[in-house]
């Protein structure tokens, strides 16, 4: 399993909104400098945040992006649902139905994968699994990783980031 770059970035600059004035927005343009990154592909990513309801574009010329809800509000989890969508990382496919005990029968009543009362234990261990990382993630938000990067990394970068993105705001 393996998320794209897109979330990476996506969670990379709404970290960058956080600190802007309230009438303040970052344009993609901005963004897209800053990261070294294709306008192009990080306006796929903003759409797809816009359209979650994690940021709002704001139109004309002194446009951009700004989030549009609190930091504490948007978990890595909203991001990667956002960016990867809403399907299941597992899907079972029933595939027990193709081995030598199923392939001859043609009683289809039993089904290892069935919606109904039995289910496939493997499909039941990546769903909890998928259940666990999920949780996880919705455990962690943007203002928490704002104030690890604070902890991270070293003052002057982060001072520089939030220098770079005043520049372009006001």
């Amino acid at each position: 399993m393996q998320y794209s770059i897109g979330v990476e970035y996506a969670l990379h600059c709404l970290v960058y909104l956080i600190d802007i004035p309230p009438d303040s927005t970052i344009g993609i343009k901005e963004l897209s400098a800053f990261q070294g990154v294709s306008e192009t592909y990080l306006s796929k990513i903003f759409s797809k945040l816009t359209k979650a309801g994690i940021v709002s574009s704001v139109p004309g010329a002194k446009g951009g992006y700004k989030l549009a809800k609190s930091p504490d509000d948007i978990s890595f989890w909203d991001v990667v649902e956002a960016v990867e969508g809403a399907t299941p990382i597992f899907q079972c496919k029933n595939i027990i139905e193709n081995g030598y005990l199923y392939r001859d029968n043609r009683d289809k009543s039993y089904s290892a994968c069935s919606t109904g009362s039995s289910s496939c234990t493997i499909n039941l261990v990546m769903l909890e699994a998928e259940d666990t990382m999920r949780h996880f993630l919705r455990g962690k938000s943007l203002t928490w990783l704002n104030e690890e990067l604070d902890r991270v990394l070293p003052p002057r970068n982060r001072q520089e980031t939030r220098a770079f993105f005043a520049k372009d705001s006001m």
